[in-house]
């Protein structure tokens, strides 16, 4: 169609006549057609069911949210609640599925679904875990739901899921742990360098980053004149972690000082290492 001088206003007119037509159209599309008062609970239900199943989660968690309105003591009401929190979640609105999650639990503890809102709060906190360098805040919060799963649902069908989030997690802090030792180690600031990589061999030894804090314990000891100390971080990378690059890199550190790889004096990584002889660590 052509657009004669002077029809501008006509034109507009009939977009956003189109517009407009495109938008109720949309709104009949499971949003709109007949008023949510005037629908029974399973058949909001369904609807929202559609919308999720057409990639409008956000559409969805409001439509769940208005059965518990309508139907407050209803089956279907219970189903919606955590419904919606499957939605929110969906829609990477992590806070509202949190807290819908979270109602659920309060409202039906007994449930069978009790363990899949259970798992939904953690999920929330752990799919916002961020990259190492950011603050960790989450993935402790994360940590303490996921037990909540294993510890409280043993038996449900998220409990194994939860136990391999729960390992990434962990490792997860262990990373930022190594990552902080690793900037002060750079610096030549090699006592809060030696406590970064302390907190890993002590309270993350069975992450995949055991094995790097025990090297970089060698290193940072040798720079302390620890001498006992870095000798015994290398006897229990040779006893654990023999065939690995680290201890390579340790005893070549050790001997080129003419030191041996073996557990010397009274120290903290003596202990580990009994304990590593009693077959206790690790």
């Amino acid at each position: 169609m052509s657009v004669r001088k002077g029809s501008n206003g006509r034109w507009m007119f009939r977009v956003g006549a189109v517009v407009s037509f495109a938008l109720l159209a949309a709104c009949a599309d499971d949003r709109g057609g007949e008023p949510l008062d005037d629908l029974s609970a399973q058949q909001i239900f369904e609807r929202g069911e559609r919308q999720i199943e057409r990639g409008r989660p956000d559409d969805a968690a409001f439509t769940f949210g208005e059965i518990e309105r309508l139907y407050p003591y209803s089956e279907f009401a219970q189903r919606a609640l955590i419904m919606q929190a499957f939605a929110y979640h969906r829609d990477e609105d992590y806070p509202n599925s949190r807290a819908s999650a979270q109602r659920y639990l309060d409202f039906y503890p007994a449930e069978e679904d009790a363990s899949y809102a259970a798992y939904l709060l953690a999920l929330s906190y752990y799919d916002q875990i961020d990259e190492v360098g950011r603050d960790q805040g989450l993935t402790f919060q994360a940590l303490q739901s996921l037990r909540r799963v294993i510890e409280q649902y043993p038996d449900s069908e998220y409990a194994r899921t939860s136990v391999l989030k729960f390992d990434l997690a962990f490792d997860h802090l262990a990373a930022k742990e190594m990552e902080i030792g690793r900037f002060y180690l750079k610096r030549g600031n090699y006592v809060a360098a030696s406590n970064r990589f302390r907190t890993v061999v002590e309270d993350f030894q069975t992450t995949t980053h055991t094995a790097e804090a025990l090297h970089r314990l060698v290193e940072s000891y040798l720079s302390l004149g620890l001498v006992e100390e870095a000798q015994t971080a290398g006897a229990i990378l040779g006893y654990n972690y023999q065939s690995s690059e680290w201890y390579e890199a340790s005893f070549a550190l050790l001997t080129g000082q003419g030191l041996s790889a073996d557990a010397a004096g009274d120290n903290w990584l003596a202990s580990i290492y009994r304990q590593v002889l009693r077959g206790e660590w690790l």
